[in-house]
């Protein structure tokens, strides 16, 4: 079976992934990060969807002792209807996660890595457009081993063009487990349901729900 390395945050989208990265026929491997996020509920959360889907997993723990995100520093506010970069944009997050994927997926023969990025309300992030994707694989391509010998290690973004409603349908034929899934940012012991991730995420359950119905 064809293997492959997930990154799961234990948010919707990266669930979403993993159940569409199995439905490919893909064996799963997930790489989690405690990177010192204030909300590490995410972590649990996607420990628990790992072991729901009889996946393999590893917590790789990093520090980012520079900060520079809200998502790291507890005195930066969290935002709340941004049209900019927001403060919760951690600096070069998903060069550095990808580049501890690769060396994962290279390591263990897999031929992908899956990450549940998407353009449509990507919060502004420039580290989930498609241009970025193209260029890391690029990266691959001249850097390692296996695209020296043309092995290949392709970087897979599912969700790419979808918008959460669209991402919450495939995940509702899927099965997923949204209620073990967790978006928000403050990191309390209950959503805050005013962070930009709650509210795309509430947004997106009305509409994918409405639509259901009808």
């Amino acid at each position: 079976m064809k293997k492959a390395v997930v990154l799961l945050s234990g948010g919707l989208d990266s669930a979403v992934t993993l159940y569409l990265a199995r439905a490919r026929g893909y064996r799963c491997s997930c790489l989690i990060f405690d990177y010192g996020q204030r909300h590490r509920k995410e972590i649990q959360a996607a420990k628990k969807i790992a072991r729901l889907t009889n996946s393999d997993y590893k917590v790789l723990k990093i520090s980012l002792p520079w900060k520079g995100s809200a998502l790291l520093d507890s005195r930066i506010k969290i935002p709340q209807n941004t049209s900019k970069i927001p403060s919760t944009y951690v600096p070069a997050r998903n060069i550095i996660f990808l580049s501890f994927a690769l060396s994962y997926a290279e390591a263990a023969g897999a031929k992908a890595i899956f990450i549940g990025a998407h353009i449509r309300d990507y919060s502004g992030y420039p580290d989930c457009r498609p241009e970025f994707f193209r260029a890391f694989e690029k990266v691959i391509s001249s850097g390692t081993k296996a695209g020296v010998e043309k092995k290949g290690i392709k970087i897979l973004t599912p969700l790419i063009d979808k918008n959460k409603t669209e991402i919450i349908r495939v995940g509702m034929r899927l099965g997923v487990p949204f209620a073990v899934t967790w978006s928000c940012y403050e990191g309390g012991k209950a959503p805050c349901g005013k962070c930009d991730s709650c509210r795309f995420r509430a947004q997106a359950f009305r509409e994918a729900l409405k639509n259901y119905e009808n």
